[in-house]
């Protein structure tokens, strides 16, 4: 969501985050593009019992009703709302928490010791951060330190 201002990003959540929590869905993650003519608004949704065509088809008609409500959007959008698919973002402890014995990457904000990208298996979760097994080594790193991560192949 790096091409829409914080305070719009921050708006959608707010608005639809508790609209999908009410429906049994995770909002995982939201990426807004602005366009000329029509920009994109793209939903990433979960659920424990996985997310199918129909559960993408109901999200986008709930979501569609409040947001032609709310109308938070300055221009026309499309509309798009997707499962997190097989390389899911993971945003929060409980996502890792979710996901631990799985592999992961991680891209670090700065990198350690000339070091960025780690790729290995998710080994623990705690209040502070994660550990993971890379190169049949442990590493540990705070949640404050990573810039992104998601499930790898």
């Amino acid at each position: 969501m790096k091409t829409v201002t914080a305070g719009l990003r921050e708006r959608l959540w707010a608005l639809l985050e508790p609209l999908l929590t009410r429906l049994g869905y995770e909002l995982v993650e939201l990426d807004y593009a602005p366009g000329h003519g029509r920009s994109l608004l793209r939903l990433y949704i979960d659920a424990q019992a996985g997310v199918g065509l129909d559960d993408c088809e109901r999200v986008s008609r709930e979501v569609s009703s409040l947001l032609d409500v709310e109308d938070p959007i300055p221009s026309a959008y499309t509309l798009e709302v997707s499962s997190p698919g097989f390389d899911r973002l993971l945003r929060t402890r409980a996502h890792f928490g979710r996901f631990v014995g799985s592999r992961v990457f991680v891209e670090l904000k700065e990198p350690r010791a000339g070091r960025r990208r780690y790729t290995g298996t998710l080994l623990t979760v705690d209040e502070g951060g994660i550990a993971l097994e890379v190169d049949r080594e442990r590493v540990a790193m705070g949640f404050a330190e990573i810039g992104e991560a998601r499930l790898a192949s």
